[in-house]
């Protein structure tokens, strides 16, 4: 009997270790959830962050293009106007320049007259 109680007392020292190491494994599994879940919700976050950073960046850009948009019509009307300027300027100049060759052939025939 006393031999049937050591092997009884073995087998529960065993069982008792089996229980020891399978509540160590379980608190190391219970840190690593926490670790994991702690990161999942701070990547969670960021993912928010930068979620909301996009639709700013995004919304930024569309404002500009539009901006860059007009500017470029601006640009291309004021282009065109200066080019009808500068058209204008110069028949203006070919007018002047017939007048005052105009007005010296004039000159030189009324002066040759007297």
């Amino acid at each position: 009997m006393a031999q049937q109680a050591a092997v009884l007392q073995g087998c529960n020292n065993e069982v008792v270790r089996c229980l020891e190491d399978l509540c160590l494994r379980r608190d190391e599994l219970a840190r690593q959830i926490r670790r994991d879940e702690e990161e999942r919700e701070r990547l969670r976050r960021d993912v928010r962050a930068l979620g909301e950073r996009l639709e700013r960046v995004s919304g930024s850009l569309a404002r500009k293009a539009e901006a860059r948009d007009e500017l470029d019509k601006i640009l291309a009307e004021t282009d065109a106007a200066y080019v009808k300027i500068l058209d204008s300027f110069r028949a203006l100049l070919s007018v002047l320049k017939q007048e005052a060759g105009a007005l010296s052939k004039t000159a030189v025939l009324e002066s040759n007259v007297t």
